[in-house]
């Protein structure tokens, strides 16, 4: 364990809660991606700061995703040289850095602390979505003429995103842990968490979206099985299964309720078809994704960052094509390889017993399921993807020391 402190100071007040507040701001912020610059961007100017400067340690397990974060990006500059000159390609991977900053910061500030700081940046990142979720909603029932343009766009919700897919992926975080916390009886309110759960499915479901349709049902699963398969004791496996079972009514009864509506069915029916126009043919999402791969093979270092769309017209529309043809081809490995080594630490924690293993529960699907959709979308500029790999690697942190602890307790013969 390696740790930065800064020089003690008298405790006029307390540094700890102070950098919270706007930890907290911060997290709340990322549901704004409308304006540029974002809310989220000069709150980070205040947030990363403040921790830094009040001392923070390191866990070796964060080397590992330093390591591979870090270098990915790297190589992303390296591929950008022959193109320096060009502004969408600099401002894209001069981006994609300030992104693995505040991944970098999300780990290290949860890798402390964990269960606490985790907890509330989990609070923090539900507040965000249920503003996003209601100017969403607003925006798709145009009140006050709130709709297209503004909180909608081509009768889908978009709430406080330019786009809604990015809106409806964002409230799969919330909604399965939401979904968790009243499974396990962890609701201060059961009403208000039902409530808010109601509130943040109907945004996500009105942004139209399958692959948030499909992150949603993945990332649902996975936690309510996890959570189930963990438990030891019977009755709560039974409150697992009541509290699921009423949780799939409740949505199916708004599902069934909204589609009472001819213009939500109409909608509803285009976007759940399996392929929509954009996707078919030789120039469509997946022509191009096939086409690309053997120009990328004659291509080390790739196209460079965002030059896909230069070459095809449109963006690739699928991270781990783009990461090897913004990255270059050892980019492109050490994304695989983020992900793999990510997704494997997951796992084991959602069912290994840990300190971490319930926040993992419900942080580990949704992420996983963002993985998933990287394969259909371009998630790679998306904040909440490096705010949930910052989380898994803080909570992989938590449960490496705890671990640590277990082995030399039984080394000294302790039980």
């Amino acid at each position: 364990m390696m740790s930065v402190t800064a020089q003690a100071a008298p405790r006029l007040f307390d540094y700890e809660k102070l950098v919270g507040v706007f930890v907290f701001i911060f997290v709340t912020c990322g549901a704004i991606g409308v304006i540029e610059p974002s809310p989220y961007d000069f709150a980070s100017l205040v947030a990363m700061p403040l921790w830094f400067f009040g001392g923070f340690r390191i866990h070796r397990s964060f080397l590992v995703f330093g390591f591979l974060i870090l270098l990915f990006n790297i190589m992303g500059f390296l591929a950008l040289i022959p193109y320096w000159d060009n502004p969408d390609s600099s401002l894209y991977q001069y981006q994609s850095a300030y992104l693995v900053l505040t991944g970098l910061f999300y780990a290290l500030y949860m890798g402390d602390r964990t269960n606490a700081r985790v907890e509330m940046c989990l609070r923090a990142y539900t507040a965000g979505s249920v503003i996003a979720a209601v100017c969403g909603i607003l925006g798709y029932f145009n009140v006050a003429g709130l709709g297209d343009e503004v909180f909608a766009h081509a009768g889908r919700a978009s709430g406080t995103f330019k786009d809604p897919n990015v809106l409806g992926s964002y409230l799969v975080l919330p909604i399965v842990w939401l979904a968790q916390n009243l499974m396990l009886g962890r609701a201060r309110s059961a009403l208000l968490t039902a409530a808010t759960l109601l509130v943040v499915f109907l945004g996500m479901f009105l942004s139209f979206s399958r692959g948030s349709y499909g992150a949603t049902l993945v990332a649902f699963t996975l936690m309510t099985a996890s959570v189930y398969r963990t438990s030891t004791n019977v009755k709560m496996k039974r409150r697992i299964v009541t509290a699921t079972l009423a949780a799939i009514a409740m949505i199916a009864v708004l599902i069934l309720v909204l589609l009472l509506n001819p213009e939500t069915r109409e909608i509803f029916a285009l976007r759940t078809a399996a392929v929509q126009e954009y996707d078919a043919g030789e120039t469509g999402r997946f022509g191009n994704q096939l086409r690309s791969i053997p120009m990328l093979l004659d291509r080390f270092m790739g196209f460079g960052p965002l030059r896909f769309r230069l070459v095809f017209n449109l963006e690739p529309h699928n991270s781990y094509v783009g990461a090897f043809a913004n990255n270059g081809w050892i980019g492109g490995f050490l994304f695989l390889l983020l992900v793999g080594v990510t997704a494997w630490i997951g796992l084991r924690m959602m069912f290994a017993p840990s300190p971490a293993q319930r926040q993992a529960q419900a942080v580990v699907p949704a992420l996983l399921a963002l993985f998933l959709q990287g394969f259909q979308i371009d998630i790679d500029h998306w904040r909440f993807l490096f705010f949930m790999l910052g989380a898994v690697w803080g909570l992989e942190a938590l449960r490496a020391r705890s671990a640590a602890k277990s082995t030399q307790s039984r080394s000294l013969g302790r039980p």
